[in-house]
């Protein structure tokens, strides 16, 4: 482990982004028809290796229902719009035109309005309604306070998605979730995240979950490094987590837990990327913002943009770059990996020689930073 003298008091490790890593070809090479970006997780499987990040920018129910028929996993946020108001989509077009210097204030009222449990209901039944896996999302925070509602609302999968989810949260002021004994008790699979570090993963893993998802502020959306001065590098962490997986899977008899990239995957390049630091799966959230069905109407925010404490996000204008069906599967007509994320993942999988996404989780990757974004 390479470890750099911040001061003669300090000594900090290297770690690497996306940009800082590239995927080094092989011999062999593939067609790319051939190759297969399936995946599975619990009993569910999936056609592309994608999960959509719940944002009220990304994921409506209706745009559940699309992004679920396209083969991917959709997740709701169930703290957004959709819970709080029986109609957000004049709330959503006034995000869209708010002033820069006015939106976080404006959004922080926005969400202030009480999550309503019926709503919950309604929202994951359309879902399930059109035969899409549903898979709603509660922050720890609220877990303990609407998670019945959520799986009597017929869930398939339970995401608890924060900043950064511990096994070992310890508060003062109120007994914290049991994560171990929460989901021992569920009866659906639960993911959980984010985590960027091989401890804190394998404390997760151990909690029962099925899938852990790696990230700290890495997303369009976020500010977290300039506010609270924290930041996980995705191609270190994702690889650490990696580790993590390896060493459970020894230690629980062969329990496989599913590492899901959250957080600085941008663009097919970086999915890519995080595949061959070994992940199964991306979860994305600005490069799903971008296709013209999105709600956000090309704006993208994360629930850290309004936190009514101390927001670290913000929204950023993303554009409508293509349709949801080119986003994935293209044509593309332009070439900043923003389009055919899908077709570039098995064009890359397929110049490296791999048809299956487990192996190329053993690609060859070198340190070759760059700069051109």
């Amino acid at each position: 482990m390479n470890e750099i003298e911040i001061g003669r008091g300090k000594r900090a490790r290297r770690a690497y982004s996306f940009d800082d890593v590239a995927v080094v070809p092989s011999r062999r090479t593939r067609d790319p028809e051939d190759v297969n970006v399936g995946w599975q997780i619990d009993a569910y499987h999936f056609d592309i290796p994608v999960i959509a990040a719940p944002m009220d920018s990304v994921m409506s129910p209706e745009t559940a229902v699309a992004f679920g028929q396209a083969g991917g996993l959709p997740v709701l946020d169930l703290e957004g719009l959709w819970t709080r108001y029986e109609d957000p989509a004049p709330l959503l077009a006034e995000i869209a035109t708010l002033e820069p210097a006015l939106a976080t204030t404006r959004m922080q009222e926005i969400y202030r309005a009480d999550i309503v449990p019926e709503l919950i209901v309604e929202r994951l039944r359309a879902i399930r309604d059109a035969g899409v896996t549903v898979a709603g999302a509660l922050t720890p925070q609220r877990t303990q306070q609407l998670w019945k509602t959520v799986v009597d609302a017929g869930v398939d999968l339970f995401v608890i998605r924060g900043t950064t989810v511990s096994a070992e949260h310890v508060s003062g002021r109120a007994e914290p979730l049991n994560l171990k004994r929460f989901i021992y008790e569920l009866d659906v699979p639960v993911i959980v995240g984010g985590a960027a570090s091989y401890s804190a993963a394998l404390h997760l893993m151990r909690t029962g979950a099925a899938g852990v998802l790696v990230g700290f502020g890495g997303g369009a959306a976020h500010t977290t490094r300039r506010t609270l001065g924290i930041h996980a590098p995705m191609a270190s962490a994702i690889a650490d987590v990696a580790a993590a997986r390896r060493d459970y899977l020894d230690e629980s008899g062969g329990r496989y837990v599913h590492v899901i990239a959250d957080g600085g995957v941008g663009t097919s390049g970086d999915i890519v990327k995080a595949v061959a630091c070994g992940s199964d799966a991306v979860m994305l959230g600005a490069a799903l913002a971008r296709t013209t069905e999105a709600p956000g109407r090309g704006f993208h925010w994360g629930p850290e943009a309004h936190h009514a404490e101390l927001p670290r996000g913000e929204r950023v204008e993303v554009g409508g770059v293509a349709s949801l069906e080119e986003v994935l599967f293209g044509p593309s007509t332009v070439a900043d990996g923003t389009t055919n994320l899908i077709g570039a993942l098995r064009r890359a999988m397929a110049t490296t020689g791999y048809t299956e996404l487990k192996d190329f989780q053993r690609v060859e990757v070198v340190v070759a930073p760059y700069e051109g974004r």
